[in-house]
């Protein structure tokens, strides 16, 4: 995986988007949430594509001249089918939000109650948080994690038991412990509730066999495709039942979107393709090491991890009892020696979502561009130096140097 430099006639866009290249080849990217597509998934995604419109699904749609688009969403479709063993699937969404808007829909009428993890414990804003569209239209209702950070199946049970959700959200954005969607399909049996699988973060290690897989359990599963899964922007919603499938479809358009973003379809499509090769299985696998390598290094320097370390690709530390200062202070400090991170609540956190308490770290990026433990064992002691002396630009300076040694074999600039 290389990248060129563009050139375009506009220069203020050419500028802009080259300087951002630049950025991403000189600093290590630990955002969870960020990858690195391959060069095919790039020109998929940046292909004439992106000029046709049409509304509608596959030989249904509102618009002429689809024929082979529909050619490429059939192939997304099939590929995500195979890859999670389900029946039905739809690529539209165009973010993960989008498919959560319609998955819910397609589930419970507006004004049924939520169930979904609070976003300090590691939810998501889409699970019922009160300034987003699920806290909005439906009356939510929140269960947390335990003193250790994990999840507590029998609190949730006694939550579910009171409030009598008509839908219960499960996945996380920043919970680094396998989720037992058994145990939640259980809890949503007992109390009558639908049970919404948001796999966003840990769909590439579900189709490697990493993390146990949400089918069979959940009545939905949605996912955004360029995290883990490392394809392009978007998300996807797939179910077995084939009265809520045609809900879905409904609800993703005309309810939720119009037109379908075809270059983004393509995108993801080829990713699938990816994803269904020996090869990304084994990146799935070092992904895996090197977030249990990372945490367990931080954890060495005495360093707190919520949860106490990690299963999956993320993990969050807390910096205020670690280091003594809030994620913002943090993630700034960091983004002073070319290394990329987001603040992030913890479980209880006493600051605001603006300022945390904590931040959060992820492999996948780093190791599509080559990171192993090595390298992950030095970057934990550049970043604890680093926010032990967030306040020393001399110290600040010469880790810049570190990070810059440790980029010069994984170099995407061709």
């Amino acid at each position: 995986m290389k990248y060129k430099k563009i050139e375009l006639e506009d220069k203020e866009i050419e500028k802009a988007i080259n300087k951002e290249l630049e950025r991403q080849n000189n600093h290590i990217e630990l955002i969870a949430s960020e990858n690195f597509v391959s060069n095919e998934v790039l020109k998929a995604t940046g292909s004439i594509l992106t000029n046709k419109y049409g509304e509608g699904y596959p030989g249904k749609r509102y618009y002429d001249g689809c024929e082979h688009v529909d050619v490429i969403e059939n192939i997304a479709i099939e590929r995500l089918k195979k890859l999670f063993n389900v029946n039905f699937a739809n690529v539209q969404p165009h973010s993960g939000s989008s498919a959560n808007s319609a998955a819910i829909a397609a589930l419970i009428e507006k004004g049924k109650k939520i169930l979904g993890m609070k976003l300090e414990a590691g939810g998501h804003l889409t699970h019922g948080y009160s300034i987003n569209f699920s806290g909005y239209f439906y009356e939510s209702s929140f269960y947390s994690v335990d003193e250790n950070g994990w999840l507590d199946y029998e609190e949730i049970a006694k939550i579910a038991k009171e409030v009598k959700p008509d839908l219960i959200i499960c996945g996380a954005s920043a919970y680094s412990r396998t989720i037992d969607f058994k145990k939640f399909k259980e809890i949503a049996d007992s109390v009558g509730a639908k049970l919404l699988a948001d796999v966003a973060h840990i769909a590439g290690l579900i189709v490697a066999g990493l993390h146990v897989s949400p089918v069979g359990y959940a009545d939905v599963i949605t996912s955004t495709t360029h995290k883990t899964l490392r394809g392009a922007r978007g998300g996807v919603i797939m179910c077995n039942d084939p009265t809520i499938a045609k809900k879905i479809d409904k609800w993703v358009f005309p309810g939720y979107q119009g037109g379908p973003l075809f270059h983004s379809i393509a995108g993801k499509a080829v990713a699938f393709g990816e994803a269904l090769t020996k090869e990304f299985n084994e990146y799935q696998k070092e992904i895996v090491l090197n977030a249990k390598v990372f945490a367990n290094s931080f954890q060495k320097f005495g360093v707190k991890v919520i949860s106490g370390g990690t299963d999956n690709h993320l993990f969050t530390i807390d910096v205020k009892s670690s280091y003594g200062i809030n994620g913002k202070i943090a993630s700034e400090t960091l983004q002073k020696i070319n290394i990329t991170v987001n603040k992030n609540t913890i479980p209880n956190d006493s600051e605001s979502p603006f300022v945390t308490s904590g931040i959060r770290l992820g492999t996948p990026a780093m190791t599509t561009r080559g990171f192993k433990e090595k390298e992950f064992i030095e970057l934990t002691r550049i970043i604890n130096e680093a926010l032990k002396n967030y306040n020393n630009e001399k110290i600040l300076n010469s880790l810049i140097n570190d990070v810059s040694n440790l980029l010069k074999e994984f170099n995407i600039l061709q």
